[in-house]
């Protein structure tokens, strides 16, 4: 079974991006962010023509997620329960793995936050604090969850090209990483630093000062997995390819496999 997540930063300018990768690389789900697209016009017979269903919670012009499976997802849901916000940033579905049984799939788009100490950034804390609270109600509730998204949080300092540079910024404070944390303690595992430990890589790299040749990024988004899945997880990586194209995503795909 293949997960991955992609912030794509717009289906309008990417669709042609996100079809061509899913052929090449037949995931099971795809989870998206920043799709920027109403409900109303969300590409579902774009997916659908290369036998993917899709399920979308969006709003115009900012944030929106998506589902994209290779079966009918299960009992659909979006937004944070009890959670009064208008911006669309969770949607979550049951996938039915015949191997594993039923896998709840969550895809998450992060607020940003901004600038630390900011309205934006008390927006995210408080946000992250509901996030938590469903998500352990969530990981009691079902046997197997995937948490996957652009979290806007580097969890450690190998995470981060520059992290003195960094020090104390948005992406990397310590109460972003402390709520980060706390998810990780609900019962979750960080997928790609499970499996390698060691190794730097990025999932995010600025438009700005050629941030992507020079390889000045940071890994904010992630698959974390519930303590049950850490068995059948075979590998985790990165897919720097798509942030080649012409006009990319300044995101770019993270993959779990499992057996």
């Amino acid at each position: 079974m293949k997960i991955a997540t992609w912030n794509v930063n717009s289906l309008n300018v990417r669709l042609d991006h996100v079809i061509d990768w899913i052929k090449a690389h037949n995931p099971d789900v795809l989870c998206l962010q920043e799709t920027k697209q109403t409900n109303e016009k969300f590409s579902h017979e774009a997916f659908k023509a290369i036998g993917y269903k899709s399920y979308h919670n969006g709003q115009r012009t900012y944030n929106g997620v998506a589902l994209i499976s290779n079966k009918g997802l299960l009992d659909v849901g979006n937004d944070l329960p009890g959670f009064d916000d208008p911006q669309k940033r969770i949607i979550h579905g049951a996938y039915p793995s015949e191997e594993l049984g039923p896998i709840r799939v969550v895809s998450a788009y992060v607020p940003n936050g901004q600038v630390v100490g900011s309205e934006k950034f008390k927006y995210k804390l408080s946000w992250l604090r509901k996030f938590n609270h469903w998500v352990k109600k969530l990981n009691s509730d079902n046997k197997h969850v995937i948490l996957t998204g652009d979290f806007n949080i580097a969890p450690c300092d190998i995470d981060c090209h520059d992290p003195e540079g960094w020090l104390g910024s948005i992406l990397v404070s310590p109460d972003e990483r402390d709520l980060f944390n706390d998810v990780i303690d609900c019962g979750f595992i960080d997928s790609f630093r499970f499996l390698n430990k060691d190794l730097q890589k990025f999932s995010w790299w600025d438009y700005r000062m050629a941030g992507f040749r020079r390889n000045l990024g940071m890994r904010i988004d992630h698959i974390l997995i519930s303590e049950s899945l850490k068995g059948n997880l075979s590998t985790a990586y990165i897919d720097e390819d798509p942030r080649k194209l012409e006009r990319p995503s300044d995101h770019t795909p993270v993959i779990s496999e499992f057996r």
